[in-house]
């Protein structure tokens, strides 16, 4: 089955990541983005941490697509298993 939507959850200052969820029916899937990555995205420079979620909106469809991609290729990390994208998915 394909992941869909789930909902953005932070912005975590401290390890610089965004963490919103994408559900497999009825499981949702933790998953996170690093900040760096959505600025490579936007070619933006160091994105004030307000405007986090505005930004992870304008970028979902590109996220969420490479989120389904590594959760079919089964590319989970840490504890409990998530999808972490960074820069060098997107390439």
């Amino acid at each position: 089955m394909a992941l869909t939507h789930g909902v953005f959850q932070s912005f975590e200052y401290n390890r610089m990541v965004v963490l919103f969820s994408m559900m497999n029916d009825a499981t949702e899937v933790a998953c996170a983005i690093s900040t760096s990555a959505m600025d490579e995205l936007e070619k933006a420079t160091r994105t004030k941490p307000e405007q986090r979620e505005e930004q992870f909106i304008r970028l979902r469809d590109r996220i969420e697509a490479c989120a389904a991609h590594k959760f079919a290729n089964a590319e989970f990390e840490g504890k409990p298993p998530g999808i972490v994208l960074r820069s060098i998915d997107f390439r």
